[in-house]
C-alpha cells in the first residue's frame, strides 16, 4: 500500500474515531476543568485568572500529525494510527497572575492527577536566542488511581489531557504571537523588533511579580500609630507621614481584625479620604478612629437592630468615624440620608 493511500485510510479511521468519541471527550473536558477550578480555588497564595478548556478540532489534529510525525513514519515504513499521536485531544488551560505560581499549580494538580510528561516552555525559551515568545508550562495528565476510582470519573479514568499553565501576560503574548506573520525567514531589523516586543512582555511578567512582592513588603513595614495613643497635636509631622493605602491598611486591620479589605476598594477609599482632607496624616487618621470608634459601634448596633436586612461594613464604620471626628472636613463622607439618620441618633444621646 502506498504512503498516500495509507494516510487516506488512517485519516478516515481517525474521522470515525473523532465523531464517535467527541461527546465523551467534551464531557471529560468539562469534568477536568471543574475539578481543576475546585482544587485551585482552595489553594492559598495563588491567584487564578481563569480556567478554560477545549476539545481539539479534528482538522487541527490531522494537521499536527502531518507536521510532526507523518514524514518520519512514512520514511520508516512503520504502521501507525493517527489517534495514538494526538496526546492533546483535550486541552485545559490555567491562567494565573504571577510567573512563580506556575510551578505551584503544577505541584497542586499532582495530588489529583498522574503526570505523563512535562514540557517547560519557559525554560526552553530562556535557553535560546532563536525563538520568539514563551508559552508556559505544559503537562500531560490523567486521573490518578484515587480519582479514577470515583464513580463520576470512571468513564474518563484512562483519558489523558494536556494542561497548559500560563501567566496572564504569557497568555496575552501567545494570542499576539499567533497574529505575527513571518517570524523566521525575515529581514534582521523586523526580527529584532519582534524580539524586543517579546522581551517587553517577559519584562512585564517579572515586573508584575516584583511589584506584588514590593507591595507586600511595603504593607508589612508600613508605620502606624495604633500603639501610640498620644494626640497628634504634640506629634511633629515627618516626611512620608501622609496617609496612604499601606498605612491605612495597617491601621484599619488593627481596628477591624477579622475584616478582609479588598485592595481596589482600599485604593479608592484612601483617595477619597485624601480628597476630603488633603494632607491628612496616618497619625490623624488613627486619632480620629480612636476618638470616635466606640460611639460609632454603638450606632452600628442600633442601626442594624432596626434594619436587619442591612449591615455596616468596615468602610461604613470608618466613614461615620471620620464624619463624627471632623464634621465639616468629612461632610462628604456620608450621604445626606445617612448623615441625617446619624445626627438624629446623636441628638438622642444628649
Amino acid at each position: 500500500m502506498s504512503a498516500t493511500s495509507h494516510l487516506a485510510r488512517e485519516e478516515a479511521v481517525f474521522h470515525a474515531f473523532y465523531e464517535r468519541e467527541l461527546p465523551v471527550l467534551q464531557q471529560a473536558c468539562a469534568r477536568f476543568m471543574a475539578l481543576l477550578q475546585a482544587i485551585l480555588s482552595q489553594a492559598r497564595h495563588i491567584d487564578i485568572a481563569k480556567v478554560e478548556g477545549r476539545v481539539k478540532d479534528r482538522d487541527e489534529c490531522l494537521h499536527k500529525f502531518s507536521r510532526k510525525y507523518r514524514t518520519a513514519l512514512e520514511d520508516s515504513g512503520a504502521a501507525y494510527e493517527i489517534r495514538h499521536y494526538i496526546t492533546d485531544l483535550i486541552g485545559v488551560r490555567v491562567v494565573c497572575l504571577y510567573e512563580d505560581e506556575l510551578e505551584k499549580v503544577a505541584q497542586i494538580v499532582q495530588s489529583h492527577f498522574d503526570v505523563i510528561d512535562v514540557t517547560d516552555k519557559v525554560s526552553a525559551m530562556e535557553g535560546t536566542e532563536a525563538s520568539f515568545g514563551y508559552k508556559g508550562l505544559h503537562l500531560d495528565l490523567r486521573f490518578n488511581a484515587t480519582q479514577a476510582a470515583l464513580p463520576d470519573h470512571a468513564a474518563f479514568a484512562n483519558q489523558p489531557f494536556e494542561l497548559q499553565v500560563r501567566t496572564i501576560i504569557q497568555d496575552a503574548w501567545s494570542v499576539l504571537d499567533h497574529r505575527i506573520k513571518y517570524k523566521k525567514s525575515i529581514p534582521a531589523p523586523l526580527k529584532r523588533r519582534i524580539n524586543v516586543l517579546s522581551a517587553l512582555f517577559e519584562l512585564a511578567d517579572r515586573e508584575f511579580r516584583q511589584i506584588r512582592d514590593a507591595t507586600a513588603a511595603e504593607l508589612q513595614h508600613a508605620p502606624d500609630e495604633t500603639d501610640e495613643p498620644e494626640a497628634e497635636a504634640v506629634r511633629p509631622q515627618t516626611p512620608g507621614s501622609e496617609l496612604n493605602a499601606f498605612t491605612f491598611l495597617k491601621i484599619a486591620n488593627h481596628f477591624f481584625k477579622d475584616a478582609e479589605f479588598d485592595a481596589q476598594k482600599v485604593d479608592q477609599f484612601v483617595d477619597d479620604i485624601r480628597a476630603w482632607s488633603p494632607g491628612i496624616t496616618r497619625a490623624r487618621f488613627n486619632a480620629l478612629m480612636r476618638e470616635t470608634l466606640a460611639t460609632v459601634k454603638r450606632y452600628k448596633q442600633f442601626y442594624e437592630e432596626r434594619n436587619p436586612e442591612s449591615s455596616f461594613t468596615p468602610f461604613t464604620v470608618i466613614r461615620h468615624c471620620l464624619y463624627l471626628g471632623e464634621k465639616q472636613v468629612f461632610h462628604r463622607a456620608l450621604r445626606n440620608s445617612a448623615r441625617e439618620a446619624f445626627e438624629a441618633w446623636l441628638q438622642g444621646l444628649d
